[in-house]
């Protein structure tokens, strides 16, 4: 995503125990029109876009985090849901140590752990939250007035900072007009070992 942003670049920030070489495996895109060169003191990957140049960092350092801290967003209309959405990511972007990985930071396709009807897939959407299938499928976590559902995934340095993010991002998104119920999804524990839990989060 970062590639196709117009006018993105790409540098380290901070330190990691190791690195990985992102930079030199984009650089291939360039398709031998690309450039290695010391920009900004660093090894700079420069590849020629249509929008002039994508310039990224050789390598990046790396370290562990929290992936995939999420709010889901139940309301009344995709507008309110979309406006909520867009409150709850205006709020975590003032929190240091996060980011809202999605384009705009909103995600419009939610989505479970696996498939049940297609093997090879290993997330598909979540039926249980989609307005269209509230009454065709067994379990839909909506009630007859949720007309759209978004989600705001967050990922960070540690796991206090997602916890700091998913509370503004809470905090911002219930003053939106038609926002009915703020929820996470737990996938049952696959996704990771780090469970928050939103009512916690206030305590």
């Amino acid at each position: 995503c970062v590639l196709t942003s117009p006018t993105a670049r790409v540098f380290a920030m901070g330190e990691g125990r190791e690195s990985i070489d992102t930079g030199y495996k984009m650089k291939f895109f360039g398709d031998g029109y690309e450039e290695i060169r010391e920009s900004y003191g660093r090894e700079i990957i420069a590849v020629p876009l249509m929008m002039g140049e994508f310039e990224i960092e050789k390598n990046l350092p790396v370290s562990k985090g929290v992936a995939g801290g999420n709010l889901i967003i139940l309301a009344q209309t995709q507008a309110s849901a979309l406006l909520a959405a867009e409150a709850a990511v205006e709020a975590i972007d003032s929190v240091e140590g996060v980011i809202t990985p999605f384009p705009g930071g909103i995600v419009g396709s939610g989505s479970k752990v696996g498939s049940k009807e297609y093997s090879f897939m290993h997330a598909t959407t979540n039926e249980k939250f989609c307005p269209t299938l509230k009454d065709k499928v067994e379990g839909s976590a909506l009630s007859s007035e949720i007309g759209a559902v978004s989600e705001v995934v967050i990922d960070g340095i540690s796991e206090d900072s997602v916890k700091r993010a998913m509370k503004a991002g809470i905090e911002a998104a219930v003053n939106i007009q038609g926002v009915k119920k703020i929820t996470a999804g737990n996938y049952g524990g696959n996704f990771g070992k780090v469970h928050i839990y939103l009512r916690d989060l206030f305590e």
